[in-house]
Protein backbone atom coordinates (compact mmCIF):
# COMPACT_ATOMS: atom_id res chain seq x y z
CA UNK A 1 0.00 0.00 0.00
CA UNK A 2 1.20 3.52 -1.04
CA UNK A 3 0.73 4.49 3.09
CA UNK A 4 2.57 1.67 4.33
CA UNK A 5 4.87 3.93 6.13
CA UNK A 6 1.62 6.45 7.57
CA UNK A 7 -0.01 2.85 8.50
CA UNK A 8 2.53 1.69 10.49
CA UNK A 9 2.90 5.44 12.55
CA UNK A 10 -1.01 5.33 13.53
CA UNK A 11 -0.56 1.74 14.29
CA UNK A 12 2.44 3.10 16.89
CA UNK A 13 0.77 5.97 17.51
CA UNK A 14 -2.23 3.95 19.00
CA UNK A 15 -0.10 1.39 20.72
CA UNK A 16 1.76 3.92 22.80
CA UNK A 17 -1.78 5.49 23.76
CA UNK A 18 -2.90 2.12 24.77
CA UNK A 19 -5.77 2.09 22.54
CA UNK A 20 -6.95 -1.13 21.12
CA UNK A 21 -7.40 -1.83 17.17
CA UNK A 22 -8.11 -4.23 14.89
CA UNK A 23 -7.68 -4.82 10.95
CA UNK A 24 -10.42 -7.01 9.85
CA UNK A 25 -9.69 -8.68 6.59
CA UNK A 26 -12.65 -9.75 3.92
CA UNK A 27 -12.43 -10.91 0.97
CA UNK A 28 -13.79 -9.17 -1.98
CA UNK A 29 -17.47 -11.04 -1.83
CA UNK A 30 -17.65 -9.01 1.34
CA UNK A 31 -18.56 -11.86 3.94
CA UNK A 32 -15.31 -12.73 5.91
CA UNK A 33 -15.08 -16.86 7.10
CA UNK A 34 -14.19 -15.41 10.63
CA UNK A 35 -13.48 -12.40 12.54
CA UNK A 36 -11.21 -11.21 15.43
CA UNK A 37 -12.43 -10.38 18.67
CA UNK A 38 -13.02 -6.89 17.76
CA UNK A 39 -13.83 -6.04 21.13
CA UNK A 40 -11.46 -6.94 23.65
CA UNK A 41 -13.93 -9.94 24.43
CA UNK A 42 -16.81 -8.22 25.74
CA UNK A 43 -19.11 -10.36 23.48
CA UNK A 44 -17.22 -13.66 24.05
CA UNK A 45 -17.91 -12.87 27.82
CA UNK A 46 -22.22 -12.22 27.48
CA UNK A 47 -22.31 -14.85 25.11
CA UNK A 48 -19.97 -17.18 25.28
CA UNK A 49 -19.01 -17.54 21.82
CA UNK A 50 -15.03 -17.02 20.86
CA UNK A 51 -17.03 -17.37 17.05
CA UNK A 52 -17.12 -13.03 16.06
CA UNK A 53 -18.41 -13.72 12.64
CA UNK A 54 -22.29 -13.64 13.31
CA UNK A 55 -21.52 -10.03 15.62
CA UNK A 56 -19.58 -8.13 12.93
CA UNK A 57 -20.98 -9.23 9.40
CA UNK A 58 -24.05 -7.55 9.83
CA UNK A 59 -22.11 -4.12 10.52
CA UNK A 60 -19.53 -4.79 7.58
CA UNK A 61 -22.08 -4.42 5.34
CA UNK A 62 -22.55 -0.99 6.27
CA UNK A 63 -19.43 0.26 6.75
CA UNK A 64 -18.41 -1.41 3.47
CA UNK A 65 -18.63 2.66 2.36
CA UNK A 66 -15.20 3.59 1.04
CA UNK A 67 -13.97 7.19 1.47
CA UNK A 68 -15.70 7.17 4.97
CA UNK A 69 -14.76 7.28 8.44
CA UNK A 70 -17.26 6.11 10.65
CA UNK A 71 -17.90 7.10 14.68
CA UNK A 72 -19.70 4.71 16.25
CA UNK A 73 -20.90 3.69 19.26
CA UNK A 74 -22.44 0.22 20.07
CA UNK A 75 -25.21 -0.92 22.02
CA UNK A 76 -22.70 -1.50 24.75
CA UNK A 77 -21.34 2.00 25.70
CA UNK A 78 -18.36 1.23 23.94
CA UNK A 79 -17.08 3.57 20.94
CA UNK A 80 -15.04 2.59 18.17
CA UNK A 81 -13.65 4.58 14.91
CA UNK A 82 -13.37 2.35 11.78
CA UNK A 83 -12.34 3.59 7.85
CA UNK A 84 -12.14 1.06 4.97
CA UNK A 85 -8.91 1.41 3.82
CA UNK A 86 -8.21 1.76 0.49
CA UNK A 87 -5.60 0.14 -2.66
CA UNK A 88 -6.36 -3.36 -0.69
CA UNK A 89 -6.53 -5.10 -4.50
CA UNK A 90 -8.50 -8.42 -4.12
CA UNK A 91 -10.04 -7.97 -0.54
CA UNK A 92 -11.82 -5.25 2.04
CA UNK A 93 -9.13 -4.21 4.85
CA UNK A 94 -11.32 -2.32 7.88
CA UNK A 95 -9.54 -0.70 10.38
CA UNK A 96 -11.41 -0.49 13.70
CA UNK A 97 -10.27 1.21 16.33
CA UNK A 98 -11.58 0.53 19.89
CA UNK A 99 -13.25 -0.17 22.47
CA UNK A 100 -13.14 3.15 24.47
CA UNK A 101 -15.30 5.16 26.73
CA UNK A 102 -15.91 8.51 26.54
CA UNK A 103 -17.75 9.37 30.01
CA UNK A 104 -17.36 7.76 33.46
CA UNK A 105 -19.37 4.30 33.93
CA UNK A 106 -20.51 4.31 37.19
CA UNK A 107 -21.77 1.24 39.35
CA UNK A 108 -25.26 2.21 38.56
CA UNK A 109 -24.94 2.61 34.78
CA UNK A 110 -23.63 -1.22 34.89
CA UNK A 111 -26.09 -2.21 37.46
CA UNK A 112 -29.04 -0.67 35.01
CA UNK A 113 -26.83 -2.59 32.37
CA UNK A 114 -26.87 -5.98 33.94
CA UNK A 115 -30.82 -6.07 34.87
CA UNK A 116 -31.36 -4.99 31.09
CA UNK A 117 -29.52 -7.64 29.44
CA UNK A 118 -30.34 -10.15 32.48
CA UNK A 119 -26.77 -10.70 33.66
CA UNK A 120 -26.08 -13.36 36.58
CA UNK A 121 -23.34 -12.02 39.38
CA UNK A 122 -20.49 -13.54 38.67
CA UNK A 123 -20.95 -12.30 34.78
CA UNK A 124 -21.35 -8.86 36.74
CA UNK A 125 -17.95 -8.97 38.60
CA UNK A 126 -16.15 -9.71 35.26
CA UNK A 127 -18.40 -6.21 33.39
CA UNK A 128 -17.42 -4.23 35.73
CA UNK A 129 -13.93 -4.85 35.58
CA UNK A 130 -14.13 -5.16 31.72
CA UNK A 131 -15.79 -1.26 31.69
CA UNK A 132 -13.30 -0.19 34.50
CA UNK A 133 -10.02 -0.99 32.49
CA UNK A 134 -11.42 0.08 28.86
CA UNK A 135 -9.42 2.89 27.92
CA UNK A 136 -11.30 6.21 29.52
CA UNK A 137 -10.63 9.60 26.64
CA UNK A 138 -11.47 12.34 28.14
CA UNK A 139 -10.71 14.10 24.97
CA UNK A 140 -12.08 12.40 22.61
CA UNK A 141 -11.49 14.85 19.71
CA UNK A 142 -8.00 14.37 19.96
CA UNK A 143 -8.13 10.69 18.83
CA UNK A 144 -10.52 11.85 16.24
CA UNK A 145 -7.85 14.40 15.01
CA UNK A 146 -5.26 11.80 14.55
CA UNK A 147 -7.48 9.92 12.72
CA UNK A 148 -9.10 12.25 10.04
CA UNK A 149 -5.22 13.57 9.51
CA UNK A 150 -4.41 9.67 8.83
CA UNK A 151 -7.41 9.89 6.51
CA UNK A 152 -6.66 13.02 4.66
CA UNK A 153 -3.14 11.18 3.44
CA UNK A 154 -5.06 8.48 2.50
CA UNK A 155 -7.48 10.09 0.64
CA UNK A 156 -5.07 12.82 -0.46
CA UNK A 157 -7.61 15.94 1.35
CA UNK A 158 -10.36 16.51 3.33
CA UNK A 159 -12.41 16.69 0.43
CA UNK A 160 -12.26 13.49 -0.51
CA UNK A 161 -13.71 11.67 2.55
CA UNK A 162 -16.71 11.96 4.83
CA UNK A 163 -17.63 11.27 8.28
CA UNK A 164 -20.43 9.74 9.63
CA UNK A 165 -22.04 9.04 13.60
CA UNK A 166 -23.99 6.42 13.88
CA UNK A 167 -25.33 4.25 17.03
CA UNK A 168 -25.63 0.71 17.73
CA UNK A 169 -24.39 -0.33 14.22
CA UNK A 170 -22.77 -3.26 16.20
CA UNK A 171 -25.33 -4.64 17.36
CA UNK A 172 -26.63 -8.49 17.53
CA UNK A 173 -29.55 -10.18 18.38
CA UNK A 174 -28.31 -13.10 20.43
CA UNK A 175 -29.75 -14.05 23.86
CA UNK A 176 -26.71 -13.51 26.72
CA UNK A 177 -25.97 -16.75 28.95
CA UNK A 178 -28.32 -16.29 31.79
CA UNK A 179 -27.41 -18.55 34.61
CA UNK A 180 -24.25 -20.40 36.71
CA UNK A 181 -24.72 -23.36 34.86
CA UNK A 182 -24.30 -22.45 31.24
CA UNK A 183 -21.76 -19.93 31.86
CA UNK A 184 -18.30 -21.15 30.94
CA UNK A 185 -14.97 -18.96 31.96
CA UNK A 186 -13.73 -17.64 28.37
CA UNK A 187 -10.36 -19.34 27.23
CA UNK A 188 -8.79 -15.76 26.61
CA UNK A 189 -10.84 -13.90 29.11
CA UNK A 190 -9.71 -10.19 28.74
CA UNK A 191 -10.03 -9.28 32.18
CA UNK A 192 -7.50 -11.91 33.17
CA UNK A 193 -5.34 -11.77 30.48
CA UNK A 194 -5.35 -8.71 27.94
CA UNK A 195 -6.37 -5.79 30.46
CA UNK A 196 -4.47 -6.88 32.95
CA UNK A 197 -1.48 -7.06 30.53
CA UNK A 198 -2.16 -3.75 28.90
CA UNK A 199 -2.97 -2.00 32.62
CA UNK A 200 0.90 -3.54 33.88
CA UNK A 201 2.19 -2.39 30.91
CA UNK A 202 0.51 0.94 31.12
CA UNK A 203 1.81 1.01 34.37
CA UNK A 204 5.54 0.44 33.37
CA UNK A 205 5.60 3.07 30.54
CA UNK A 206 4.40 5.42 33.02
CA UNK A 207 6.92 4.63 35.25
CA UNK A 208 9.38 5.01 32.84
CA UNK A 209 8.52 8.38 31.86
CA UNK A 210 8.75 9.52 35.21
CA UNK A 211 12.10 7.91 36.21
CA UNK A 212 13.26 9.66 33.15
CA UNK A 213 11.12 13.40 34.05
CA UNK A 214 10.02 13.54 30.65
CA UNK A 215 6.66 14.81 32.05
CA UNK A 216 4.48 15.59 28.76
CA UNK A 217 4.90 11.76 28.22
CA UNK A 218 4.10 10.77 31.72
CA UNK A 219 1.34 13.07 31.68
CA UNK A 220 -0.19 11.37 28.62
CA UNK A 221 0.71 8.00 30.07
CA UNK A 222 -1.27 8.98 33.06
CA UNK A 223 -4.86 9.85 31.00
CA UNK A 224 -3.94 6.75 28.97
CA UNK A 225 -3.64 4.60 32.03
CA UNK A 226 -7.15 5.00 33.29
CA UNK A 227 -5.80 4.87 37.27
CA UNK A 228 -9.37 6.54 38.80
CA UNK A 229 -11.02 4.39 36.52
CA UNK A 230 -10.01 0.31 38.11
CA UNK A 231 -12.57 -1.32 39.57
CA UNK A 232 -14.80 -0.15 42.86
CA UNK A 233 -12.43 -2.16 45.33
CA UNK A 234 -14.94 -0.78 48.46
CA UNK A 235 -18.47 0.53 48.72
CA UNK A 236 -17.16 3.94 49.91
CA UNK A 237 -15.79 6.00 46.49
CA UNK A 238 -13.77 8.46 48.35
CA UNK A 239 -11.97 6.05 49.90
CA UNK A 240 -11.77 3.75 47.13
CA UNK A 241 -10.38 6.88 45.53
CA UNK A 242 -7.79 7.74 48.14
CA UNK A 243 -6.40 4.19 48.18
CA UNK A 244 -5.45 4.33 44.41
CA UNK A 245 -3.82 7.76 44.84
CA UNK A 246 -1.71 5.79 47.63
CA UNK A 247 -0.87 2.92 44.87
CA UNK A 248 0.16 5.78 42.83
CA UNK A 249 2.12 7.78 45.43
CA UNK A 250 4.07 4.71 46.27
CA UNK A 251 4.64 3.68 42.86
CA UNK A 252 5.66 7.30 41.40
CA UNK A 253 8.25 6.85 44.67
CA UNK A 254 9.71 3.86 43.10
CA UNK A 255 9.97 5.69 39.94
CA UNK A 256 11.68 8.43 41.02
CA UNK A 257 14.11 6.62 42.96
CA UNK A 258 14.58 4.17 39.76
CA UNK A 259 15.54 8.09 38.73
CA UNK A 260 18.66 8.43 40.51
CA UNK A 261 16.60 10.44 43.33
CA UNK A 262 17.94 10.36 46.54
CA UNK A 263 15.46 8.97 49.02
CA UNK A 264 15.81 13.11 50.83
CA UNK A 265 14.16 14.12 48.53
CA UNK A 266 11.58 11.56 47.87
CA UNK A 267 10.67 11.18 51.08
CA UNK A 268 10.19 14.91 51.51
CA UNK A 269 7.69 15.02 48.38
CA UNK A 270 6.00 11.35 49.22
CA UNK A 271 4.88 12.63 52.68
CA UNK A 272 3.60 15.82 51.24
CA UNK A 273 1.18 13.73 48.76
CA UNK A 274 0.25 11.34 51.68
CA UNK A 275 -1.21 14.46 53.39
CA UNK A 276 -3.23 15.73 50.41
CA UNK A 277 -4.35 11.94 49.53
CA UNK A 278 -6.10 12.24 52.96
CA UNK A 279 -7.79 15.84 52.31
CA UNK A 280 -9.61 14.47 49.21
CA UNK A 281 -13.61 14.87 50.07
CA UNK A 282 -15.02 13.48 46.75
CA UNK A 283 -13.82 11.01 43.80
CA UNK A 284 -13.42 14.07 41.57
CA UNK A 285 -10.69 15.25 43.75
CA UNK A 286 -8.63 12.42 42.39
CA UNK A 287 -8.04 13.11 38.74
CA UNK A 288 -6.27 16.93 39.33
CA UNK A 289 -4.26 15.37 42.10
CA UNK A 290 -2.54 12.37 40.23
CA UNK A 291 -1.91 14.83 37.55
CA UNK A 292 -0.17 16.92 40.29
CA UNK A 293 1.44 13.96 41.72
CA UNK A 294 2.91 12.93 38.12
CA UNK A 295 4.18 16.53 37.05
CA UNK A 296 6.12 17.04 41.02
CA UNK A 297 7.77 13.39 40.22
CA UNK A 298 8.77 14.11 37.40
CA UNK A 299 10.31 17.86 38.31
CA UNK A 300 11.83 15.60 41.12
CA UNK A 301 13.58 13.80 38.71
CA UNK A 302 14.59 16.65 36.21
CA UNK A 303 15.93 18.83 39.21
CA UNK A 304 17.95 15.87 41.53
CA UNK A 305 18.38 13.06 39.51
CA UNK A 306 21.88 11.99 40.58
CA UNK A 307 22.64 8.87 37.78
CA UNK A 308 25.60 9.32 36.10
CA UNK A 309 27.26 11.17 38.97
CA UNK A 310 30.05 8.94 40.76
CA UNK A 311 29.36 7.85 44.66
CA UNK A 312 31.44 10.69 45.79
CA UNK A 313 29.90 13.42 43.57
CA UNK A 314 26.39 12.05 45.18
CA UNK A 315 27.32 12.17 48.77
CA UNK A 316 28.60 15.76 48.21
CA UNK A 317 25.62 16.72 46.32
CA UNK A 318 23.30 15.17 48.53
CA UNK A 319 25.11 16.78 51.58
CA UNK A 320 24.48 19.98 49.84
CA UNK A 321 20.69 20.01 49.25
CA UNK A 322 19.94 18.13 52.74
CA UNK A 323 20.74 21.45 54.49
CA UNK A 324 21.95 24.62 53.19
CA UNK A 325 23.37 26.34 56.39
CA UNK A 326 26.10 23.86 56.90
CA UNK A 327 29.77 24.52 56.11
CA UNK A 328 29.51 23.43 52.59
CA UNK A 329 33.16 24.96 51.96
CA UNK A 330 35.44 22.25 49.52
CA UNK A 331 37.41 22.52 52.68
CA UNK A 332 34.73 21.29 55.06
CA UNK A 333 33.18 19.08 52.57
CA UNK A 334 36.14 16.80 51.92
CA UNK A 335 36.62 16.71 55.77
CA UNK A 336 33.06 15.35 56.25
CA UNK A 337 33.75 12.87 52.94
CA UNK A 338 37.40 11.89 54.39
CA UNK A 339 38.42 12.66 50.54
CA UNK A 340 41.09 14.86 49.38
CA UNK A 341 40.20 18.49 48.64
CA UNK A 342 42.12 18.73 45.52
CA UNK A 343 40.40 15.07 44.13
CA UNK A 344 36.54 16.30 45.40
CA UNK A 345 37.33 19.61 43.80
CA UNK A 346 38.35 18.33 40.21
CA UNK A 347 36.08 15.08 40.01
CA UNK A 348 33.19 17.76 41.03
CA UNK A 349 33.77 20.51 38.26
CA UNK A 350 34.19 17.54 36.09
CA UNK A 351 30.91 16.21 36.73
CA UNK A 352 28.80 19.08 37.06
CA UNK A 353 30.21 21.14 35.35
CA UNK A 354 30.99 23.90 37.63
CA UNK A 355 32.89 24.17 40.77
CA UNK A 356 31.69 23.07 44.06
CA UNK A 357 31.45 26.51 45.42
CA UNK A 358 29.23 27.68 42.28
CA UNK A 359 27.10 24.69 42.93
CA UNK A 360 26.43 25.96 46.49
CA UNK A 361 26.01 29.28 45.50
CA UNK A 362 23.43 28.59 43.05
CA UNK A 363 21.43 26.46 45.19
CA UNK A 364 21.47 29.06 48.22
CA UNK A 365 20.09 31.76 45.68
CA UNK A 366 17.53 29.34 44.63
CA UNK A 367 16.37 29.02 47.99
CA UNK A 368 16.63 32.64 48.76
CA UNK A 369 14.48 33.29 45.34
CA UNK A 370 11.88 30.93 46.79
CA UNK A 371 11.73 32.61 50.65
CA UNK A 372 11.50 36.18 48.86
CA UNK A 373 8.23 34.59 46.81
CA UNK A 374 6.52 32.92 49.40
CA UNK A 375 7.59 34.69 53.08
CA UNK A 376 7.87 38.02 54.25
CA UNK A 377 11.22 37.78 55.93
CA UNK A 378 13.68 40.34 56.22
CA UNK A 379 16.69 40.07 53.69
CA UNK A 380 19.09 39.25 56.52
CA UNK A 381 17.01 36.67 58.20
CA UNK A 382 16.71 35.11 54.34
CA UNK A 383 20.65 35.56 54.14
CA UNK A 384 21.01 33.18 57.46
CA UNK A 385 18.59 30.77 56.30
CA UNK A 386 20.48 30.07 53.23
CA UNK A 387 23.58 29.90 54.99
CA UNK A 388 25.23 32.85 54.42
CA UNK A 389 25.85 35.30 57.73
CA UNK A 390 27.14 38.40 55.81
CA UNK A 391 24.10 40.30 54.45
CA UNK A 392 26.62 42.34 52.31
CA UNK A 393 27.96 39.08 51.11
CA UNK A 394 25.06 37.50 50.29
CA UNK A 395 23.46 40.09 48.24
CA UNK A 396 26.43 40.33 46.20
CA UNK A 397 26.05 36.62 45.17
CA UNK A 398 22.42 36.67 44.53
CA UNK A 399 23.13 39.48 42.27
CA UNK A 400 25.59 37.76 40.74
CA UNK A 401 22.92 34.92 39.40
CA UNK A 402 19.77 37.04 39.56
CA UNK A 403 21.33 40.25 37.64
CA UNK A 404 19.52 42.42 40.62
CA UNK A 405 19.85 42.26 44.17
CA UNK A 406 17.24 40.84 46.69
CA UNK A 407 16.21 44.22 47.67
CA UNK A 408 15.23 44.73 43.99
CA UNK A 409 14.01 41.23 43.08
CA UNK A 410 11.13 41.86 45.86
CA UNK A 411 10.30 45.21 44.81
CA UNK A 412 9.61 44.13 41.27
CA UNK A 413 7.74 41.33 42.68
CA UNK A 414 5.22 43.36 44.65
CA UNK A 415 5.03 45.66 41.99
CA UNK A 416 4.03 42.51 39.49
CA UNK A 417 1.41 41.52 42.47
CA UNK A 418 -0.04 44.90 42.50
CA UNK A 419 -1.13 44.81 38.96
CA UNK A 420 -2.56 41.15 39.18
Amino acid sequence: MFYDAEFAFLKNLLKNLYINFTVIEAPASGIPHTLPVFDLGLRSLLYNERDYTRFLTPALQRLNTPNTIFRIQDQYMCNYICMQLPDTQDKFLYLLIGPYVNHKINRQTLLNFAEELSLYPKQFTQINKYYSDLPFLTDEETLFAITTTFGEKIWENTENFSVEYIENTLTERVVPVTSDSDFREPEEAFLSIQVLEKRYASENHLLHMVSQGLMHNAETALSSNNFLLLEQRLADPVRNIKNYCIILNTLLRKAAEQGGVHPLHIDNLSAKFARKIEQITSPDGGPALQKEMVHKYCLLVKNHSMKGFSLLVQKTLTRIDSDLTADLSLKAQARFLNVNASYLSTLFKKETGMTLTDYVNKKRVENAVFLLNSTSMQIQNIAQYCGIADVNYFTRIFKKYMKKTPKEYRLELAQVNRRR
